[in-house]
């Protein structure tokens, strides 16, 4: 059998720009990568201080930030507002339909988007330059309570990502509340996910957030996790979501199975991304010199996933031996417990990986 393709590199995507220098935006969709049916990235940059503008969209936005710091801020149906310093490793999350902006600081910005559709595109975005232009200026100056020469210095079509005036360091001083407050600690549109130790294992390690942790995220789950050189992340697969993948530093190899009959590997680097639909089972292994480092997302509640390893061992020593007829060394040492991450040799063409039981 035959499974689709299942790697898609940023680096392929048209990079739109923004005005004056100010940042650029490329994304991945189903147009790019047809397999990725329930979630689609944007990789964007924001220049020293400057905006993506006000905006809102039909999708939920799951964030990462890759370097540098940010100012977000949002307002709720309730009119409660939220506003947030972010740096390298922390996460941000907007549901659908809230509106919100990003603001670089001095040291500008690089994020990374995720999406729960497929179909997203950046440039379907709900834009505040675009609210204005699309309504009557008389119907605007009557909503806002002025008059129609209020407004005759709004900006000539988007401004999407543009040139900004510098945020100012205190945040209290960007901190607008109204009667309705500010968002509750337990509703944060963000959360510090680079304050947040990772679970480390052989091999490597795993630091996973979800609703547990953070609750404003109700559909996403995701694992940043490191490699070492030889090591892998080891054979699974999901019960309950398609897992999109993006590589952060590194290379990567993956093979993928798909019943029936069907499998294909793939090499990742840096900037790819990666899609493997529910329940297909897969791996990653780390064929560079350095550790691998990767994102993995699920549209789930729970990070979870099946542990070849664990099911065989926690599997009848004798039902195992029936189906595979593995020698007993190796059935005596299939672990009961998730490993997630498997030591190795850097020598790829080693074949013999006998050792001390995981």
């Amino acid at each position: 059998g035959d499974f689709g393709n299942a790697k898609w590199p940023f680096g392929l995507s048209h990079n739109r720009h923004g005005l004056a220098g100010a940042g650029w935006a490329r994304q991945q969709n189903v147009d790019q990568l047809p397999l990725a049916t329930s979630m689609a990235g944007v990789n964007m940059r924001l220049s020293p201080n400057a905006y993506r503008e006000l905006h809102w969209h039909k999708a939920a936005e799951w964030a990462l930030m890759l370097n540098g710091s940010v100012r977000i801020a949002a307002m709720n149906e309730d009119g409660q507002s939220f506003v947030d310093d972010l740096t390298a490793g922390d996460v941000w999350f907007f549901p659908a339909g809230i509106p919100h902006s990003i603001q670089a600081f001095e040291d500008g910005t690089e994020f990374l988007l995720v999406f729960d559709d497929g179909k997203f595109s950046e440039d379907e975005t709900f834009l505040v330059s675009e609210l204005m232009e699309r309504q009557p200026k008389e119907v605007v100056a009557k909503n806002f309570r002025t008059s129609v020469d209020s407004f005759n210095k709004l900006p000539d079509g988007q401004l999407w990502i543009f040139p900004g005036t510098p945020a100012p360091e205190d945040i209290e001083k960007q901190n607008v509340t109204g009667p309705g407050g500010v968002l509750p600690q337990h509703d944060s549109y963000s959360y510090h996910f680079s304050e947040q130790k990772p679970l480390n294992v052989p091999g490597g390690s795993i630091k996973v957030i979800d609703p547990a942790t953070f609750p404003i995220a109700k559909g996403f789950s995701a694992a940043l996790i490191t490699v070492d050189p030889g090591a892998m992340r080891e054979m699974h697969w999901h019960t309950t979501s398609d897992e999109w993948t993006y590589f952060i530093q590194g290379k990567a190899r993956l093979t993928v199975y798909q019943a029936p009959a069907s499998s294909r590997t793939f090499d990742f680097a840096a900037g790819d991304v990666g899609y493997v639909p529910v329940p297909n089972a897969h791996y990653l292994e780390n064929v560079g010199d350095e550790p691998l480092i990767f994102l993995e997302v699920l549209q789930a509640t729970t990070y979870s996933d099946i542990s070849v390893n664990q099911w065989l061992g926690l599997t009848s020593k004798q039902i195992v031996k029936d189906h595979l007829d593995l020698p007993d060394q190796v059935l005596d040492n299939l672990p009961k417990i998730k490993p997630f991450i498997i030591p190795g040799n850097t020598n790829l063409s080693t074949t013999n990986f006998t050792g001390e039981p995981i």
